[in-house]
């Protein structure tokens, strides 16, 4: 009698859908619960961040996702994350974005807001508040760290001495 007679043979070529259950329940769709993001990254004094999504993780191949505290005030010098595209999405507290050639772009986001930034766009994060930490989600569309540091532009808000520092804006030496 030939295999295809028996529906319970599994010496043919064809995929049964429970063939793939084992592979999808631990390769597929992960939920990173809020409390058990990973803050296992470098930390800065001033603030705090944990990864929820990247290579580590999960296995992420292109994208990098987390969240970040900033105290109040807190600045970044002026960067650019070279190919990187970044969102962040600002929970809580105001953001103010700086970015042009010299930071002659000036705009600031609250809770609810997103904010893109571009490939090679020079900017500055600043914790627009002086009294409240910032609270956002940061993805950006790569695992790779990549920060470049513009020295030759003068911030128009200096960074003091506490920085807004996440896995690719590393703290001024």
């Amino acid at each position: 009698m030939a295999s295809h007679d028996h529906p319970h043979d599994h010496d043919h070529d064809h995929d049964h859908p429970h063939d793939h259950a084992p592979r999808w329940k631990h390769n597929g769709v992960r939920v990173i619960k809020g409390d058990q993001l990973d803050p296992n990254t470098a930390q800065t004094p001033g603030m705090f961040r944990q990864a929820a999504i990247n290579h580590a993780r999960v296995g992420a191949q292109k994208i990098w996702a987390g969240t970040v505290a900033i105290e109040p005030n807190a600045k970044t010098g002026v960067h650019h994350h070279g190919a990187l595209e970044s969102v962040i999405y600002v929970v809580s507290g105001k953001a103010r974005m700086r970015w042009g050639d010299k930071l002659e772009f000036v705009a600031e986001a609250g809770p609810g807001d997103f904010i893109f930034v571009p490939p090679y766009v020079p900017h500055q994060e600043i914790n627009a508040d002086p009294d409240q930490p910032l609270q956002c989600v940061l993805v950006r569309s790569d695992n790779e760290a990549v920060v470049v540091n513009i020295t030759d532009v003068e911030p128009v808000e200096k960074p003091e001495t506490v920085y807004w520092v996440d896995p690719i804006h590393k703290h001024p030496e």
